[in-house]
């Protein structure tokens, strides 16, 4: 068994290259084998880039109101207790909703140590469903 106690990892920034907005990462954990995850916190309107995950992706909605979108589908939103999985290479985004922010846990299982792959940034048009 393995504790990781609440509070003895520091938060982590969402880098600027793979977010919009304001991204606090925490508790990022791997498994014993390719399993790795984190919970993300979004600020009101921050969200991912466009990305996949080549053995695919559980999020759990665990605060706030969000959004998620996979390409070429209509932008949904998600609430606490929601689980959303996104298919492997399932190009997707997800974040916050404009004026709510939103919590997760993200979970992904690693293939030949890679976890994601990082796109384009998500247009405003994206974001809002407009681009439709």
């Amino acid at each position: 068994m393995d504790i990781k106690r609440s509070g003895s990892q520091p938060s982590g920034k969402g880098p600027e290259d793979y977010f919009t907005g304001t991204v606090r990462t925490d508790a990022p954990f791997k498994g014993s084998g390719a399993l790795s995850g984190a919970t993300v916190t979004f600020e009101p309107g921050a969200r991912t880039a466009w990305h996949t995950h080549p053995l695919g992706q559980t999020i759990i909605i665990t605060f706030g109101l969000g959004r998620v979108q996979r390409d070429g589908g209509p932008v949904e939103e998600v609430r606490p207790g929601d689980v959303v999985f996104f298919a492997p290479g399932e190009k997707h985004w997800h974040g916050a909703a404009p004026e709510n922010a939103m919590s997760h846990i993200a979970i992904a299982e690693m293939q030949d140590g890679k976890a994601v792959d990082w796109m384009e940034k998500v247009s405003d048009a994206d974001y809002t469903g407009s681009a439709r």
